[in-house]
């Protein structure tokens, strides 16, 4: 039998019996906000290619959900991308895109690296992954992840797969793969047979903690006490719901997160851009800015293609409001 990955605290598996009750509070209990009602709820800074090559060493731009594009040390790193329209198997069916992307493949410089967390549709895009593959160096996963790649047209050599707690440190710049509470597949068969992770990026002046998605976990504190304390921490604040809290952080575990982390400065990601979830689309926005006013927490919220420095904090609008 394959090998089927396995989280280090809580083991989640979703039983026959509660797909049924799952699958009818997706359709009862939506939020009528759970779209926004128009495109422009959502602004949107487009950029260019001259944008980027003149973009500030050690600075981060939203582009959307969980793709970020970081610039460290004149290097672009850009994490789970998925610039398709629909975070789906299939182009015509399933979550729609609240907005346009900032900027198009085609625009991107050369990408030095990418990093991808796990095998989900909205953090591996394989169309987007196919658009990139010949302007960018290497790509970093986790185990069992670079067959996907693969057929995506990825060649074994631009590939590093990693397990939990390994890095590779190519030049100035480490790559830590750690631990996350989450869980894998892209089809009915294949579940948790590939690994999911968070990740850390080491640099000279800074370090940065990309949660991904994922539930809460004392893991967190380990990974602080080997790789932070972190500069910015980008942690999952959205698609929750306490019924699969073991899988994805509420509003009050992210916030703990941070803090488990010993983060100077919060980004709230894996919100924004899709409807994967019960909740309004505003809500992970209100309650991580509330949360983070009454816990004293440096929080920032760019707007998807706004540019901003990483080792300072740099005031952001409360966009949604508008």
């Amino acid at each position: 039998m394959k090998k089927r990955y396995e989280n280090s605290e809580k083991v989640y598996k979703l039983q026959a019996k509660e797909i049924f009750p799952l699958i009818m509070s997706l359709i009862k209990e939506k939020s009528k906000d759970a779209k926004p009602k128009s495109t422009l709820d959502i602004p949107v800074k487009f950029l260019n290619k001259q944008d980027l090559e003149a973009l500030e060493n050690y600075s981060v731009i939203r582009f959307g959900h969980s793709t970020l594009l970081f610039k460290i040390e004149n290097e672009f790193i850009l994490t789970d991308p998925v610039f398709s329209k629909r975070a789906s198997p299939f182009s015509f069916m399933g979550p729609k895109r609240f907005h346009d992307m900032p900027i198009s493949i085609e625009e991107l410089p050369f990408i030095d690296s990418v990093i991808i967390s796990h095998d989900h549709y909205d953090h591996l895009d394989k169309q987007s992954i196919k658009k990139l593959v010949s302007k960018v160096g290497k790509f970093y996963t986790t185990l069992e992840v670079g067959k996907h790649l693969m057929k995506f047209g990825v060649s074994r050599q631009k590939i590093v797969e990693l397990d939990w707690w390994e890095s590779s440190k190519p030049n100035n710049i480490e790559f830590v793969c750690t631990p996350a509470q989450h869980f894998s597949g892209r089809g009915l068969f294949d579940r948790d047979k590939t690994l999911w992770s968070s990740w850390v990026i080491k640099a000279p002046k800074g370090r940065f903690y990309f949660g991904a998605d994922g539930g809460y976990f004392n893991c967190f504190k380990e990974i602080a006490y080997n790789h932070g304390p972190f500069d910015m921490t980008f942690l999952e604040v959205g698609a929750y719901n306490q019924k699969w809290r073991d899988i994805h952080m509420l509003p009050h575990e992210s916030a703990q997160a941070h803090k488990d982390l010993r983060g100077k400065v919060m980004f709230p990601i894996h919100n924004g851009t899709f409807d994967l979830a019960l909740h309004a689309w505003y809500e992970p926005f209100e309650k991580i800015a509330s949360l983070a006013k009454d816990l004293n927490i440096d929080i920032v919220f760019p707007k998807m293609g706004e540019a901003i420095p990483l080792l300072t904090k740099k005031e952001t609008s409360l966009w949604w409001k508008s």
